[in-house]
């Protein structure tokens, strides 16, 4: 369990965190959310003691152990699999020990520890992970050098997943992922095995990855039970009733106060005057939730072209001669809102950069309007942000006749304030340089805009502006993205792109992650149909009843024998006796009988007893 016990922290002198508590139950999932700046990620930083509190306390179960995604892994030589083996540090150090210890006892010691966690089975368990993140059986064998720095964010999540501390604690984990990854990736915390906290703005994965919504807001803690949606209705009703309550003390403030201003003067009303007026001063204000400014993006808008803006005849691209995609033919309307899906690798982004004419084609045809212009925006373009420019600066770059502000104005239509405009872009948070990012891929009022992960570093109500954007466009768009609420709202196409082509997708997108998620269920073993051999104590069983079956053989032929030398004396015969006979006879007949059961009975014993041995 993890407690958390009035706990207060300040940055530079602001509070951040002021007298917040909440408990956090043993295996539980929970989804950390708030503003951008309410201090998530330092709560983290408080968790893990690497901040020292100013009051309260957190506590964790002894020897509790906590994880997180803290950097990615260095570019060194070691194989993407062995860095994630390395990860949990129980094991590699037994393995160490099992191939240096002498001591008899001390090597059954950790063979024992080694099975008990599972050792042998560990490569099989990390090979799994990093297949769900996106690495095929060949990239696993690779070095960590020969990826980027995004595929090396991949491979810590990938290690502390592995690695299975007591409390996970995620910041933003679908950052770096697709579509295919996050939704593996929700599914793989769903089933965790011990207690996760998650900082994120994914929607979806707040909703089926997590049991509850911790709020972070006003500096205190508020927990919700349920996923994203039943918090964001849940704090609706909390917002209307709290506003609800404080128009109504504003109201009887505004009473008592008309009252106390009318009558001060008067010494009939004047004791009355003052009793209301200590009513005034001790009524505790009911404040509203500070409700996040909703900053809305604001796409300039594109003349009508004639259609298709785009259309592709039995095209091909690639890179150095060799296509990743072939035999492409497909049509692009100025009104079409498109998804692209497929798998990492698939050529997705392959078939943006053409599309934007970052790359030539290698065959076939691709027509386009003659004034078609297009915007492009890729993650990695926030990181080729000139650092010690402002935002001014940036666009001054492209709009250099203007006047600063027009410019200012340009910034302040995606959210950039006239603080931030001024500010280095080396100190705007991810999501500022993001709003910036956009702005210029749009500053030319694109016909056709095309967005790979545009949701990456924004918050909730940044990407739902967002959507609000992308619908009153009047542009074509083609959306590359992990996050499943914001496709779901903007696209009404999919196109799959797969084994080198790319095709319209029939279903939905709710189909398509059913797809994804049955693909990659693991193959199940057959099942060992060869009969499980008998413990000791059952074939010590088995003895004693071939015993007693051979003893009770035994004991029936004696009886057999006694009766047969009876029977075979002349006198037995004699006059008189025929009843005496007939009853000794009988004794034989049963007798007979009994052996046959007998021997039947220990036959089967003895075949029991041979197939347990066997």
């Amino acid at each position: 369990m993890l407690r958390i016990t009035d706990i207060s922290y300040a940055v530079a002198g602001r509070p951040l965190i002021e007298n917040a508590s909440t408990t956090i139950p043993e295996g539980h999932k929970v989804g950390i959310v708030g503003r951008n700046g309410t201090g998530k990620t330092t709560l983290f930083r408080l968790i893990r003691g690497e901040l020292a509190l100013e009051s309260g306390s957190i506590t964790l179960p002894s020897r509790a152990r906590i994880g997180g995604v803290a950097q990615e892994v260095p570019g060194n030589h070691v194989s993407l699999i062995d860095t994630v083996l390395a990860a949990d540090v129980e094991r590699a150090a037994l393995l160490a020990e099992a191939g240096t210890a002498t001591d008899p006892t001390r090597i059954a010691e950790i063979q024992t520890r080694l099975t008990d966690i599972d050792a042998w089975g560990a490569e099989a368990r990390a090979a799994s992970i990093l297949k769900g993140l996106g690495f095929s059986d060949h990239d696993q064998r690779q070095p960590c050098s020969a990826y980027s720095g995004g595929w090396r964010m991949r491979v810590a999540l990938a290690a502390v997943l592995f690695a299975q501390p007591d409390l996970l604690l995620l910041d933003e984990p679908t950052n770096y992922l697709d579509l295919e990854g996050a939704l593996w990736l929700e599914t793989y915390l769903a089933r965790y095995p011990h207690t996760v906290l998650i900082v994120s703005h994914d929607r979806g994965l707040l909703n089926r990855a997590v049991g509850s919504i911790l709020h972070l807001e006003d500096r205190k803690l508020t927990l919700y039970q349920g996923g994203y949606d039943t918090f964001a209705r849940t704090r609706a009703a909390r917002l209307a009733a709290a506003e609800s309550e404080a128009k109504k003390q504003d109201a009887r403030r505004a009473h008592l106060q008309s009252f106390v201003d009318r009558f001060r003067a008067k010494a009939s009303k004047a004791v009355q005057a003052q009793s209301r007026l200590k009513m005034i001063e001790k009524m505790t204000p009911i404040t509203t939730p500070q409700e996040a400014a909703l900053k809305k993006f604001t796409f300039p808008s594109p003349e009508e072209l004639s259609p298709p803006i785009v259309a592709l005849e039995d095209v091909s691209v690639g890179y150095d001669g060799k296509a990743i995609l072939s035999r492409l033919n497909l049509r692009i309307d100025q009104d079409d809102r498109i998804a692209l899906l497929g798998k990492n690798g698939e050529g997705k982004s392959t078939l943006s950069k053409m599309l934007a004419g970052k790359l030539d084609v290698l065959g076939g045809s691709m027509t386009t309007a003659s004034k078609l212009r297009v915007g492009y925006f890729a993650q990695h373009q926030v990181e080729e942000l000139h650092v010690d420019e402002t935002p001014v600066d940036h666009i001054r770059r492209l709009r250099p006749g203007e006047t600063p502000s027009r410019l200012r104005a340009r910034l302040g239509g995606f959210g950039i304030g006239a603080e931030q405009a001024e500010t280095l872009v080396g100190k705007l948070s991810g999501g500022q340089k993001a709003r910036l990012s956009l702005m210029l891929a749009t500053i030319d009022a694109p016909h056709m805009l095309i967005l790979d992960e545009p949701t990456n570093h924004l918050d909730i109500e940044s990407r739902e502006a967002l959507v609000e954007a992308l619908t009153a466009y009047s542009g074509a768009v083609i959306l590359v993205s992990h996050d499943m609420h914001l496709l779901s709202l903007v696209a009404d196409r999919l196109w799959l792109v797969k084994g080198g082509r790319v095709a319209p997708y029939e279903g939905d997108l709710e189909s398509y992650r059913t797809l994804l998620l049955a693909t990659d269920k693991p193959v199940q073993k057959p099942k060992n149909n060869k009969p499980k051999r008998p413990s000791r104590d059952a074939i010590v069983s088995l003895r004693q009843d071939v015993k007693k079956c051979e003893e009770r053989v035994v004991k029936l032929n004696d009886m057999r024998d006694k009766l047969a030398k009876k029977l075979a004396d002349p006198a037995m015969y004699d006059e008189g006796k025929a009843d005496e006979a007939a009853v000794w006879q009988r004794k034989y007949s049963e007798v007979m009988d009994g052996l046959e059961r007998a021997e039947g009975m220990w036959m089967k014993a003895l075949e029991k007893l041979e197939k347990a041995q066997a």
